[in-house]
């Protein structure tokens, strides 16, 4: 069964299961809704909308009932992060899951959301999506918001072709301006790819946030990496210190030796402790000397514009040429 029937217009369901955006930032939260709107899509905010428990949006159990309610609500076809946080596993225990897997609905957010789109993968099997959040992705301005929105407005409405190779954008950004001040695009920056390790392989998908995924690592919310499965990782505003002990949590965890193939995406504002190296020179040094490819700064990430990925579907990697294709999509 697809997670969501594609009649126009949609409506997204709109939840906080960490930040209080809409009530920190409503300028941000409010351009990103009136920016889906005026493409067509309908928004209907979830029961914490302007609310805020300091550092939350509300309890655990509040957070999780605002999740639950939108996906009872019938006329919600798509289930969307406003933004990301700290806490998002803290509710994964109260989901429920087996209404979604009798109900589907498409589930996508990014960052901290990464806990709720792997715990639904596998509590359910339904595929979910890393892809935009709406005050963090839909709040922002020309010309990359545009981008954003258009490969996921055509994953959304099933208007992929199969397979279908992401393209890389020309320009990417993660310059900073504060969201309650900006009134203008952000300044992009010539765009590139980069062969840590060539190679070719095909696999499941699966992965999403690094930092967030050491939150329910090892429980019954974290699916099982399997053999032959391609990782995507990618992290925000960290360290060269804090990368280098996540990374060696993978390689101790021994999942570095089941994956076929790594996709690392852009790191945005990363801190390399005056080392100048780059996170994905990190990798390959807890690596060692790997048999597998591995591609590095793919924009599916915290910055701009970012590229909507299938978490449990089929994709192949090619590092050497620097291209990913998605097999296939439940959408379609």
């Amino acid at each position: 069964m697809n997670p969501m029937v594609c009649k126009e217009p949609i409506t997204v369901g709109v939840f906080s299961s960490s930040s209080p955006i809409s009530a920190t930032v409503p300028i941000r939260y409010e351009h990103g809704v009136q920016y889906l709107e005026k493409k067509g899509y309908r928004i209907v905010n979830g029961s914490l909308y302007g609310q805020s428990d300091n550092y939350r949006s509300g309890t655990i159990r509040q957070r999780a009932d605002e999740f639950n309610q939108l996906l009872h609500c019938e006329d919600v076809q798509i289930v969307m992060a406003a933004i990301g946080g700290n806490n998002t596993n803290s509710i994964l225990p109260y989901i429920d899951y087996e209404y979604l897997k009798q109900h589907p609905k498409v589930v996508v957010g990014y960052s901290d959301t990464t806990a709720l789109l792997l715990a639904i993968y596998a509590k359910t099997g339904l595929t979910t999506f890393y892809g935009p959040a709406l005050a963090a992705s839909f709040g922002e301005w020309p010309p990359f918001v545009d981008e954003t929105f258009c490969l996921f407005d055509a994953m959304m409405k099933g208007r992929l072709s199969f397979p279908y190779t992401y393209e890389m954008p020309a320009e990417w950004t993660d310059e900073y301006i504060n969201w309650g001040e900006q009134d203008r695009g952000k300044k992009g920056q010539g765009n590139c790819w980069i062969t840590v390790c060539p190679g070719k392989s095909q696999g499941r998908l699966i992965g999403g946030n690094l930092n967030t995924m050491e939150g329910f690592f090892g429980t019954e919310y974290m699916p099982e990496i399997k053999e032959g499965d391609i990782l995507l990782l990618e992290d925000s505003l960290k360290d060269a210190s804090t990368i280098e002990r996540s990374f060696s949590l993978l390689k101790l965890a021994g999942v570095f030796d089941r994956v076929s193939g790594i996709i690392l995406g852009k790191h945005e504002q990363f801190d390399d402790c005056g080392t100048g190296r780059k996170p994905y020179e990190i990798l390959l040094e807890i690596l060692g000397s790997p048999a597998i490819p591995v591609l590095a700064d793919f924009d599916c990430c915290h910055t701009h514009p970012m590229l909507t990925m299938p978490i449990g579907c089929k994709i192949s990697l090619d590092a050497t040429k620097q291209q990913v294709q998605l097999l296939q999509c439940p959408l379609r």
